[in-house]
């Protein structure tokens, strides 16, 4: 994302988190626990979302410089002092097999370079007994006049919102990788 917009990124996306995002995040990660890796932590929202458990070992990945300057800042202000923060790519996580307990994904699949690459490595870095868990904006349905507007805008947006793409079919890309949704809960943000 460029400068500019990873200034603007916690402005714009303020009315959105306090109507619905952090407390959707926060109901997601209340099982969190032992190693847990979040890809794509941006500018720090999900922080304070953990549960404060002392058995939980928090990795924030994220490989944009800009974010992740942000991302220290607000760590330092959190008094987390034991969260590390990665940087490589969510397509090459610097993690070995078999690592986390845990991985945490939030409006990320829409924006890697490859989906499948990103799940690919979640899978690798994921115990077999591990969970991925996932909020993440999805393509409307096929023929639907939404779907219509995000295959529109879709080129647009992406410059503006840092590759994010309206239409990614980020369900099926998850289950086409091997993981099976345990549960899954569809809203609309408003």
């Amino acid at each position: 994302m460029s400068f500019l917009g990873t200034c603007l990124y916690d402005r714009v996306m303020k009315a959105s988190e306090t109507a619905c995002l952090s407390q959707w995040r926060e109901s997601l990660l209340t099982e969190a626990d032992g190693k847990v890796l979040e890809i794509g932590a941006g500018t720090g929202a999900s922080i304070d979302s953990y549960p404060e458990k002392p058995s939980l070992e928090l990795y924030l990945l994220e490989p944009d410089r800009h974010m992740r300057k942000k991302l220290v800042e607000r760590l330092k202000g959190s008094g987390k002092n034991d969260v590390k923060v990665l940087d490589s790519a969510a397509e090459h996580i610097d993690a070995k097999n078999d690592f986390f307990d845990y991985v945490f994904v939030s409006l990320v699949c829409c924006s890697v370079d490859s989906p499948a690459g990103a799940l690919k490595e979640i899978k690798r870095v994921l115990k077999p007994s591990g969970k991925l868990i996932f909020r993440e904006h999805v393509a409307a349905q096929p023929g639907s006049d939404r779907r219509k507007w995000q295959d529109r805008l879709n080129g647009m947006w992406g410059f503006i919102a840092g590759n994010c793409h309206l239409n990614r079919e980020t369900e099926k890309e998850i289950t086409e990788a091997g993981f099976v949704i345990q549960t899954i809960q569809r809203e609309s943000m408003p």
